[in-house]
């Protein structure tokens, strides 16, 4: 009599046992991070460029070569503006017949030759018909709307307007990017 008494038991103890849930698993939580990287907003223009040869009082026209933006900042509001300006061309000593005015100096950006990522651009003159004077600092390029990482190419011309009282020689100047 004793052993259904004991089968009993050990039933009753399996049928409390499904009854009962078992205790949670432990758990252990980790908390993950990680950096995006970012750099700078660089620009990056040709060393020099030979345009050629003019007569006094001729108008000498030519590529600057591709200019190139590079924004690695990745950020929310990635917009920027280049602006272009000119020195004095100049050759021996510099004296009035010697110098051509960035006020002679023309400049057309054109358009994007060269576009990586996503934003509205905006050239500053797209066409020829569009060339500015350099007698002060104007906008070449802009970025308007977008984020993230980008760059963007172009090949800005120049058209340069020399006198009639300029002196034969070898002149030059600067053409100078900036982006901010």
């Amino acid at each position: 009599m004793k052993k259904p008494l004991l089968a009993l038991t050990a039933a009753a103890a399996a049928v409390v046992a499904l009854a009962t849930p078992a205790a949670a698993a432990p758990t252990g939580d980790t908390i993950v991070t990680f950096t995006v990287a970012t750099a700078d907003l660089n620009i990056s223009v040709p060393a020099s460029v030979n345009l050629g040869s003019v007569f006094s009082g001729g108008v000498l026209t030519g590529e600057l070569g591709t200019v190139t933006v590079t924004d690695s900042r990745a950020a929310l509001s990635a917009t920027w503006t280049v602006t272009v300006s000119a020195s004095s061309f100049t050759t021996g000593g510099g004296t009035p017949e010697e110098t051509i005015s960035p006020a002679l100096v023309e400049y057309w950006s054109g358009t994007a030759t060269n576009v990586v990522g996503t934003g509205t651009l905006a050239p500053g003159q797209p066409t020829q018909a569009d060339a500015v004077s350099l007698s002060q600092p104007r906008t070449a390029f802009a970025k308007t709307s977008g984020s993230g990482n980008n760059s963007v190419s172009w090949a800005p011309d120049l058209r340069i307007s020399v006198p009639d009282t300029a002196v034969g020689g070898t002149y030059s100047g600067v053409i100078t990017h900036s982006v901010a």
